[in-house]
């Protein structure tokens, strides 16, 4: 009898699983589908049986059955008959089990116990580095959630469906949406020319939102999560490495009330603008809206906040304010090095999350004057092969004297220079510049 202690020390295993799935293939070797939708060789403890399921493997990837004769020559072939106990140990293996009925159940063991040496291992590893004080906390800390979230990711089952399965539940889900008054399968901007052009911002998807400074990113970003979280009601997060979390507010407050945003700023209102403010406020705080004021935050920091508020608030879409004022960990590496890292990264959190994340970011300095193209993405042409969807705000700087000359409001236009999944085109957008909103030309006020 093993001891507690002893049995402490043996990483988690089922000797009988493992070969009672062996032996359940040997009679039935049609089920090896079944049993590689849920694990793959190295998830057998004793390498005896990791041997001989790998020549199973080899055989079903050449196309050939297993059994006792065709086993123990590709056994002989790899070198790996010998050492896992020769033709008699696969005799012995068909003689555990009376038939594959109960193979799925083998194998869920089997899965079950890979998955807890995994864990130990990753736990054993988590314990090392954290008594090692040269390696960053940081980046100790993001290591551990990725290692997580790929061992949940492993697990996950892929499988396949009949059509006669799909159809009923595509049928409910077009039902359901013609039932529904938003006719967008994604998250709506508010912008219906943009909207119908996207069909809202999708799961999954990196969006960028480019211009030249002054040009109105950070407004239209705001303008479109004050409009998710204030009259969706969907869960947001606002990252803001520029501007304070206050400021973000008041413009806000101003934007939804339509008041000077200047006059809201210094406090110098009118009586007539305070029950405007009074009913904005009411409804801004309600809103599932979170700013997360953090200038020169680091990418890791990002990841790591971003995973925690899905978590605890369930946020469906992320804004970052802006793309390039995030610090990347390594320094040392060029520029465009890091931004293209950073990228990336911003990329796969989308995938791992499966939320739309928005980022501003600069143009060059070359984009002045003329209308931007792709090539003018600041530091890196990375970011044009990760985003999903990219837009443009521009306008003719001569357009900017219509503020000075009385007009209440500029066109601009929001062109989309890629899509992935859809068109690209341009939006014609209206910046009144005093609110720091943005609108679309059916909105003008006559």
């Amino acid at each position: 009898m093993i001891s507690a202690r002893l049995k402490d020390k043996i990483p988690p295993h089922n000797i009988e699983a493992e070969q009672a799935t062996l032996g359940a293939l040997l009679l039935d070797p049609d089920t090896i589908n079944k049993v590689l939708h849920f694990i793959r060789p190295d998830d057998f403890y004793i390498n005896a049986n990791k041997n001989v399921f790998f020549a199973i493997v080899s055989l079903f990837e050449k196309g050939q059955k297993a059994d006792l004769i065709t086993l123990a020559d590709e056994m002989r072939a790899l070198n790996t008959l010998d050492i896992s106990g020769g033709p008699a140990y696969i005799a012995k293996l068909t003689d555990l089990v009376p038939s594959s009925a109960n193979i799925e159940y083998y194998t869920k063991i089997v899965q079950d116990c890979s998955i807890r040496r995994t864990l130990l291992k990753l736990a054993a590893s988590i314990s090392q580095k954290a008594y090692d004080e040269s390696v960053n906390t940081d980046l100790l800390l993001d290591e551990i959630q990725e290692n997580i979230f790929e061992v949940n990711h492993d697990i996950q089952s892929v499988s396949y469906r009949s059509v006669r399965e799909i159809i009923p539940e595509a049928m409910s889900k077009i039902e359901e949406l013609a039932k529904m008054k938003n006719q967008y399968t994604g998250i709506p901007s508010g912008f219906s020319d943009l909207d119908n052009m996207t069909g809202g911002f999708q799961d999954s998807e990196l969006i960028i939102i480019g211009a030249r400074p002054s040009v109105g990113k950070t407004a239209l970003a705001l303008n479109i999560a004050a409009h998710i979280a204030i009259r969706e009601k969907i869960p947001t997060c606002f990252f803001s490495l520029e501007m304070s979390d206050l400021s973000l507010t008041n413009r806000i407050l101003s934007s939804e009330a339509r008041i000077d945003s200047e006059r809201v700023k210094s406090g110098l209102i009118k009586p007539s603008d305070i029950q405007s403010l009074m009913d904005s406020a009411s409804k801004i705080y309600e809103a599932p809206l979170y700013i997360v004021d953090a200038p020169n935050i680091k990418l890791l920091d990002l990841r790591s906040l971003a995973r925690r508020m899905k978590s605890e608030k369930n946020i469906k879409i992320v804004f970052i304010d802006y793309l390039t004022l995030i610090t990347h960990e390594n320094m040392d590496l060029p520029r465009w090095e890091q931004i293209a890292s950073i990228s990336r990264s911003l990329k796969a959190l989308a995938r791992e999350l499966k939320i739309p994340i928005i980022a501003l970011s600069q143009l060059k300095r070359e984009a002045e004057g003329k209308q931007p193209s792709l090539a003018d993405l600041r530091e890196s042409g990375s970011i044009e092969q990760d985003a999903d969807l990219i837009m443009f705000l521009h306008r003719e700087r001569e357009i900017d004297k219509r503020l000075d000359e009385g007009s209440p409001y500029i066109q601009t236009d929001l062109l989309l220079a890629k899509h992935r999944n859809g068109p690209v085109g341009k939006v014609d957008l209206l910046f009144f510049k005093k609110h720091t909103r943005f609108e679309t030309l059916e909105k003008r006020p006559v």
